[in-house]
């Protein structure tokens, strides 16, 4: 099943009329398409949705977090600091009235995946980890992950970027956990801050 798919599978379910669904699509797929999106794009989105098909069954809420992956980056502007709370507004204004369906769950989560903090809601803590699992891929591939980052700040030069990107991943560091399930920090966990420790040498 593609992205589309998938997102007009989940749409139907929560109670989107068709004709909704195929413009919220379109303005999705626009959003994420972007030329300034080099890093928070539709493949982005994909790699999420296959994490959460992986864990599906250990959702309780999985319409919410599927909803929430398609979203949660729905506002991506570099230079400003509120995009999680403007896609999770986003999110939940586009929703039909009187659908069987937790609003402030979706909300909670899209705004968690800008601290990446661990959550009382074990179904945000999911989401988060499928958000990060990034961080942990093999160093080829996390190279060109820190590349397309730095495309999506190109506004910026080198002397104001690299002490910024710095100081947020040692932020990654200082936490006890990177990730917030117990599965994750046993698979990624250690995969996950050898790289950023590299990447934070690069920038040093």
């Amino acid at each position: 099943m593609n992205l589309k798919e998938k997102y007009t599978e989940l749409l139907t379910t929560i109670g989107f009329e068709e004709k909704q669904i195929q413009r919220n699509w379109l303005d999705l797929e626009k959003a994420y398409s972007n030329k300034s999106r080099h890093y928070h794009n539709l493949t982005h989105i994909a790699d999420m949705v296959k994490c959460y098909d992986t864990y599906l069954q250990k959702l309780e809420f999985p319409n919410e977090v599927l909803y929430a992956i398609f979203y949660h980056d729905y506002i991506y502007k570099s230079s400003k600091k509120d995009n999680e709370l403007k896609s999770a507004e986003y999110a939940l204004s586009i929703l039909p009235e009187n659908i069987v369906f937790d609003s402030q769950l979706v909300f909670d989560a899209i705004c968690a995946t800008q601290q990446h903090k661990h959550h009382i809601i074990e179904d945000i803590n999911w989401l988060i980890d499928f958000d990060l699992k990034i961080l942990s891929r093999d160093w080829d591939e996390y190279q060109i992950y820190f590349e397309q980052i730095r495309k999506e700040y190109s506004i910026y030069p080198d002397f104001l970027y690299k002490p910024g990107r710095a100081k947020a991943l040692k932020h990654f560091l200082e936490n006890e956990f990177i990730y917030q399930t117990e599965e994750f920090r046993n698979l990624y966990e250690e995969k996950a801050r050898i790289n950023i420790e590299k990447e934070i040498a690069l920038l040093l």
